[in-house]
């Protein structure tokens, strides 16, 4: 029997006509995009249906975006019947894995994740901080690199997404030296990535001291299923854990690989996309292409995922 692990993709999963096609024939979601309404006081589901892509983009409007399309993803899968047994979600997506685990509630996580982006954008003046990717070097090579560039700036590891891509953030120039250097030390690719700000890295505490009393403020119930955390890629259980790792993880590196490996230690074979995009199922093909990876965003996909779960569950497989 196969053993399923949904999992919630975060920023740069967003386009414009994300999610439309779900409100249009699943009144469930549907009903997900007017809460997300309600609680902003303002259409995200218009920037989700129709953009403009520049507004979209802002990390404000980004983050509760993405969000509530991947709620709306995971009500139609949990409508159709289908659980997992396990979640995570990548930055962002950590708050839609809690809001599918009955941890939060959705309007509170909309609302919550809209603050955060203004905190994360307001915490470093624009054009001050940077984050570049570093595709092909290992991890102790990123460390060194980030250590060798940082003089007295920062730059550290902010999202360790695979054996073969690592994401670095801090101040501007000093993330500029790690991709000369990178680029030196042999890596396929080091590029600058189009953020509007260093995210999950000391420079983002000031964020995460505001987010901090939002947080304190809701209301956080034990999960209907387990969590697998960004911070330490640890399995939890309890409202507690789960505020505890929305804290931490503005300013902590995102344990991407570490958290799939740990799922699939525990058995995890399949993972299913919930939410815009098919990015994180192509991260978990370069972690380890024996899983199965399936994703939903539109009818077609989620008709292709019920397809492939229920072939699996008949066969055993």
């Amino acid at each position: 029997m196969s053993k399923i692990a949904y999992i919630f993709p975060g920023q740069a999963s967003q386009y414009a006509g994300m999610g439309r096609e779900l409100a249009e024939k699943f009144p469930v979601a549907h009903q997900v995009f007017e809460e997300a309404d309600r609680a902003l006081g303002f259409q995200i589901s218009k920037l989700c249906f129709d953009g403009p892509e520049e507004e979209l983009q802002l990390t404000m409007n980004t983050q509760p975006a993405i969000l509530a399309v991947s709620v709306a993803a995971y009500r139609v899968l949990e409508e159709k019947g289908l659980q997992p047994e396990v979640v995570a979600g990548h930055s962002l997506g950590e708050y839609s894995a809690l809001v599918a685990a009955g941890a939060i509630r959705l309007s509170d996580a909309i609302q919550t994740i809209h603050n955060r982006g203004i905190y994360m954008q307001e915490a470093v003046p624009v054009g001050e901080g940077a984050m570049a990717a570093i595709l092909g070097l290992p991890l102790d090579c990123v460390y060194q690199i980030c250590a060798d560039a940082r003089w007295d700036e920062e730059c550290s590891a902010a999202n360790l997404n695979s054996p073969s891509q690592i994401v670095i953030a801090g101040s501007k120039s000093a993330v500029e030296r790690a991709v000369k250097l990178a680029t030196e030390a042999g890596a396929k690719r080091a590029i600058l990535l189009n953020v509007s700000a260093p995210f999950h890295c000391r420079l983002m505490m000031p964020a995460q001291d505001r987010l901090e009393h939002d947080l304190m403020r809701m209301d956080f119930e034990d999960l209907k299923f387990p969590l697998v955390t960004n911070v330490d890629a640890e399995f939890i259980t309890t409202g507690l854990a789960a505020r505890t790792s929305l804290v931490r993880q503005v300013s902590s590196p995102v344990m991407w690989e570490d958290s799939i490996r740990a799922m699939m230690a525990r058995g995890v074979d399949t993972f299913v996309e919930v939410g815009p995009g098919r990015v994180l199922s192509g991260v978990v093909r370069q972690i380890d292409r024996t899983p199965k990876t399936l994703n939903v965003e539109d009818e077609k996909s989620l008709t292709a995922t019920l397809e492939a779960l229920h072939d699996a569950v008949r066969t055993g497989r």
